[in-house]
């Protein structure tokens, strides 16, 4: 029989302000295509702003190359240096703007749900999870940075769990449904529990 599924490209991305991982893959149905994995690299002699630039036009030039429906991205974790978790929000922005700009939504996971969904192991290394993807025969190699395979754990985590989210998340406002009126907060929690969380 023959597969009717529609196609979807994913961009899946993990920010970073000197190396920074993005992947483009084609689901349609179960199945998932690499159409390209790999890092830009910019300088750290290079000034922040500018950097920030470089990235949102290498983001505008990638999507207008691959045209993706959705741009999936890891979300910054709360680590012991703040100024690194607020420089990863600032690329992530960037990233979300740039997609924005060409209509294109968005959806964010944090890591360990992204390491979760692909080893079953939400404390995985990266290295794990590359040898996961291996397994999966998404990638030959372990890539030389892992930032490129941690882009493509973001886009195969989006991949697997596309349809439990609900069709509201985040930027999705063209496929967000009309919302019921309900009687009473009660009900409305009650109507709504894939929103609460836990």
């Amino acid at each position: 029989m023959e597969n009717t599924a529609k196609e979807e490209i994913v961009l899946g991305i993990d920010p970073g302000t000197n190396i920074m991982g993005y992947s483009f893959v084609s689901k349609k149905g179960k199945h998932i295509d690499v159409l390209e994995s790999d890092v830009l690299k910019l300088s750290t002699k290079t000034e922040l702003s500018l950097r920030m630039k470089y990235i949102f036009d290498f983001i505008i030039t990638k999507i207008e190359e691959y045209k993706p429906d959705i741009i999936a991205l890891e979300a910054p974790f709360f680590g012991k240096n703040v100024q690194s978790m607020l420089k990863l929000g600032r690329v992530q922005g960037i990233c979300i703007a740039a997609g924005l700009s060409r209509s294109i939504p968005f959806v964010e996971f944090p890591p360990k749900r992204v390491k979760q969904s692909i080893t079953s192991n939400g404390n995985a290394s990266k290295e794990q999870v590359a040898r996961m993807l291996q397994m999966m025969k998404l990638i030959d190699d372990t890539p030389k940075y892992l930032d490129a395979s941690d882009s493509l754990a973001v886009a195969v985590c989006y991949c697997m769990q596309s349809q439990k989210l609900d069709t509201g998340v985040n930027a999705q406002v063209a496929k967000k449904k009309p919302a019921k009126k309900t009687s009473s907060w009660s009900a409305y929690v009650a109507e709504h529990q894939n929103r609460i969380i836990r």
